[in-house]
């Protein structure tokens, strides 16, 4: 029997990353004994990481495409929707889990398709998703090529009749020549943050703990800064894959920048997803000029009681995605080209932990934060 060990505000909220890591080490190893049954035949696996979301894609005999699949969902965000009945931006948040974690390996997301749940199937509902659906994959370059509605009942839980969970598989491809190789980073190198204007999919259950907790069970309906409480939290993530293919030149287009490896800020925020970026190269960093994170971020930190480091540990706090290169210009003149807000954040170092400059809301009583890279 497992035992959560993990103590952060997340955690307290009722997610436990570490334990999450655990059973992601377990359904790893499980998938991992599966891989034989294509040994030697069209779609044997190849693997470059050894977790359960890492790196791993199919070989076809006579070609030099690599193919792989990406799974993931919105995750609790879906209640603040709910809560709006608005959901003509869930897909922007779905489709950037997918299709940004395929894009930071050196693939080229195409195809996408999904499995949606009802509780009671609203048709309306369904409606708003599918205008969503249509814009997203406008905005990641993708084709919805299929995908499954089912309707549950009480299976599914949330809030209101006509409550849903929303997960999706995207297709990617790639070349050998062309994945990013976190192996080539090297302290000297550059860090390029990419500027986020929301929470993404990420840290929910600390938002609505936090936002329960001081505005009570109607906390959507809180006025804020001339709007409320739950438009603010409901903003769509940024899908960034464009900005990567552009950069790496996808499955068959001239690289239009420098980019060496790439962290998609979501879960585990900075510490976990930069510290998996840079802990096979046995360096670390030194981010001192981050962006600042959207007010919203600051408020429910007061207003909740977390800690400038559990803030960063759960949420993205100002970037979505942070790039390591050795030519900065290219990047930030590509991510602008792109009307992506972008700026020089950092270093890579030698030392294997990642040094931030503070900008949570307690900065001035903890200026700089320092995690190990694990």
């Amino acid at each position: 029997m497992m035992e959560k060990t993990d103590s952060s505000a997340y955690a307290k909220a009722g997610v436990d990353v570490k334990l999450g890591d655990q059973c992601s080490a377990i359904l790893y190893e499980a998938s991992r004994q599966t891989w034989p049954n294509r040994a030697g035949r069209i779609g044997e696996i190849s693997s470059a990481e050894d977790s359960f979301g890492g790196l791993r894609f199919a070989r076809f005999s006579g070609t030099d495409i690599l193919v792989q699949m990406n799974f993931d969902g919105i995750g609790t965000k879906v209640e603040v929707a709910e809560r709006l009945n608005r959901h003509n931006t869930m897909a922007f948040d779905l489709f950037a889990m997918v299709c940004d974690d395929a894009a930071i390996r050196g693939l080229e997301p195409i195809h996408i398709g999904s499995v949606l749940d009802f509780r009671t199937v609203n048709a309306d509902v369904v409606q708003a998703l599918a205008d969503g659906m249509v814009a997203a994959a406008r905005a990641a370059g993708v084709a919805v090529i299929n995908g499954e509605l089912a309707e549950l009942g009480e299976r599914v839980g949330g809030y209101g009749p006509s409550a849903y969970n929303w997960a999706a598989t995207v297709l990617a491809v790639g070349k050998r020549e062309r994945l990013l190789d976190t192996g080539r980073v090297r302290a000297g190198q550059y860090l390029v943050a990419v500027r986020e204007q929301g929470f993404r999919s990420n840290g929910f259950t600390l938002v609505r703990k936090a936002v329960m907790g001081y505005f009570g069970p109607r906390w959507h309906e809180q006025p804020w800064e001339g709007k409320t409480v739950g438009e603010y939290v409901l903003t769509p993530s940024t899908i960034y894959t464009p900005l990567l293919v552009s950069l790496f030149g996808g499955f068959d287009a001239e690289p239009k920048g420098s980019l060496i490896a790439a962290a998609h800020i979501t879960g585990g925020g900075i510490p976990g997803k930069l510290g998996r970026c840079l802990k096979h190269s046995g360096c670390g960093a030194l981010l001192d000029d981050l962006f600042e994170p959207v007010r919203m971020m600051l408020d429910l930190q007061k207003v909740g009681g977390i800690s400038d480091r559990d803030a960063y540990q759960a949420w993205n706090m100002g970037q979505g995605l942070i790039i390591v290169t050795d030519d900065p210009d290219s990047v930030l003149d590509e991510a602008s080209r792109l009307g992506f807000e972008a700026k020089q954040a950092g270093t890579v170092i030698a030392t294997p932990e990642i040094q931030i400059v503070n900008k949570g809301a307690y900065k001035e009583s903890e200026p700089r934060l320092a995690f190990p890279c694990s």
